[in-house]
């Protein structure tokens, strides 16, 4: 955090009540929670449903969430494929974060994991930048995720985005990926893209003309993908 941000965002009052975040869901997380899914309509969220390629909720272009309760987080220890899971979900949405649900002190109740081994895991994610967030009901998920959709949304003005999960199978994937990384893109607007111009450095030449020859795309987008390829990097 810089010096020149503060809680204010997160303390004042709703304003512009009218406002109200895009959750995209997983189907197969809302066919399984179908009460965070409930709690979030009734709390105002609009709920789009789509099949995610990692991930279960996504909250802007930069974030995206995967939840476990607390029993599944154990179980997928033991069968070696979280961590990979959520790194991939990480090069895709930079701030993401994996969504504990469950009495997190339960560990100590399991007999084929150690307490350890959770912890260890656990550390493991939080030192490569994947954020770790416990609720202790479905109640609490939906008030956590529905806060921080309005915080990406109406406050950072982050568009909720589907990228695509990288895969290098084919140089067509790869093309994908780097064009649907862009700001407000995703994966079917990269398609189109491409479709367009052939080749990625055409699209990137010509990036200006978006608006007029790729439909669905605007000029606040090609702005946006002008910012990134123009600003010269501040690492």
């Amino acid at each position: 955090m810089s010096g020149t941000e503060t809680l204010i965002p997160y303390l004042k009052e709703k304003k512009n009540e009218a406002q109200e975040p895009t959750i995209i869901v997983d189907s197969r997380e809302a066919n399984s929670a179908p009460k965070i899914v409930k709690g979030l309509r009734e709390r105002g969220a609009n709920v789009k449903t789509e099949t995610l390629e990692k991930g279960d909720y996504v909250l802007s272009d930069e974030c995206a969430v995967e939840r476990k309760t607390v029993h599944d987080f154990v179980y997928t220890l033991t069968r070696r494929y979280l961590f990979e899971q959520l790194f991939k979900l990480k090069d895709a949405y930079p701030k993401s974060l994996i969504l504990l649900e469950g009495y997190l002190p339960i560990i100590y109740k399991f007999s084929r994991i150690q307490p350890v081994s959770v912890w260890g895991a656990m550390f493991n994610l939080a030192k490569n930048g994947i954020a770790i967030v416990n609720t202790t009901s479905y109640k609490e998920t939906v008030d956590f995720l529905y806060v921080a959709a309005r915080q990406e949304q109406i406050v950072e003005k982050r568009a909720p985005t589907v990228h695509p999960i990288k895969k290098v199978e084919t140089t067509s994937d790869a093309q994908i990926y780097f064009i649907a990384s862009l700001p407000n893109i995703g994966k079917e607007k990269a398609i189109s893209i491409l479709k367009s111009y052939q080749t990625p450095l055409n699209a990137l030449i010509s990036v200006d003309e978006w608006p007029k020859t790729v439909y669905g795309l605007g000029p606040i987008i090609s702005m946006k993908a002008k910012e990134v390829l123009n600003t010269p990097f501040k690492g």
